[in-house]
């Protein structure tokens, strides 16, 4: 199924002993483009996270956001340190002639009194990436999902598309022969009471039969469709938004061409309706992966 390059995806888990929880937010982009932003302790890592997007995402701007929560640990009190400041501030208290006794909460609040058994430094890049990967698993769903609803519109636009073109198809050869009779009456109501070469009007009917002559344009053009929608109903997961982009280009050419062949009112009349809803499929395919 095609995916969106529009989606959001969300994990959390455990680097070292610190709780991180990671956000990606995708939009449309012709090429892969990440955008990573990491605290402190953890962007030493961010080539491993850029790989990691790489290898599962092929299109689109993609947004990586990271925070970290310390979980609990126990600390410990420095008595060294501890006694240390209590013998300073002694000193202060008396040689200053200050009044008060020195308290427990002051010292413990002194730098480096209580030391932490998890200073944050632990944990591993593939910790890190594992949250990454569990978090691109939650955007491909997203993108998945909104790739299904996308591919359901899709084929619905295509239904109009396939109308104009049958009564394109269906239209072509009745012109022809009104264009032939409109012919055979102007040389008539011309040359009245002349003498007509009557192989010389064949001959202009058939060139006039093959310059409006339009059976090519609409072969290519239901070729292209069936195309375009075997690339949406393919499973294997591959990218091809730009594969679709290309059939549409494809598509408008020959809608263009058949336009400029029409010579007639109906048909250009399901040209332009053709025209307008490639249009509509196309804003469409540039969301997609």
């Amino acid at each position: 199924m095609i995916r969106s390059m529009t989606g959001f995806g969300a994990a959390e888990g455990l680097v070292g002993g610190s709780r991180v929880s990671v956000e990606l937010r995708t939009v449309n982009h012709r090429f892969f483009s990440p955008s990573i932003k990491l605290p402190s302790e953890l962007s030493r890592w961010e080539p491993e996270v850029r790989e990691a997007l790489r290898r599962r995402i092929a299109r689109g701007h993609v947004t990586v956001s990271a925070r970290t929560e310390r979980t609990s640990s126990s600390s410990s009190i420095d008595e060294q340190r501890f006694a240390s400041y209590v013998a300073m501030l002694r000193d202060l208290r008396d040689r200053h002639g200050l009044d008060g006794t020195i308290d427990v909460a002051t010292i413990l609040r002194m730098p480096d009194v209580l030391a932490s058994d998890n200073d944050g430094t632990e944990g591993t890049p593939a910790e890190l990436t594992s949250i990454v990967e569990s978090a691109i698993e939650s955007l491909t769903k997203s993108r998945t999902d909104e790739g299904r609803r996308l591919a359901g519109y899709l084929l619905e636009r295509f239904g109009v598309v396939d109308a104009a073109l049958s009564r394109i198809a269906a239209r072509a050869p009745e012109r022809i022969i009104a264009q032939r009779d409109r012919l055979r009456e102007s040389v008539r109501v011309l040359t009245e009471g002349m003498a007509v070469d009557e192989q010389r009007i064949a001959q202009e009917i058939a060139i006039l039969a093959d310059r409006l002559d339009v059976g090519e344009e609409l072969h290519r053009f239901a070729s292209h469709i069936a195309a375009f929608r075997a690339a949406l109903e393919q499973s294997g997961g591959e990218p091809v938004g730009k594969r679709l982009g290309f059939l549409l280009q494809e598509m408008l050419r020959e809608a263009n061409t058949t336009g400029s062949k029409a010579n007639d009112a109906a048909m250009l009349q399901d040209v332009v309706t053709m025209k307008e809803e490639l249009e509509r499929i196309r804003e469409q395919v540039e969301n997609l992966e």
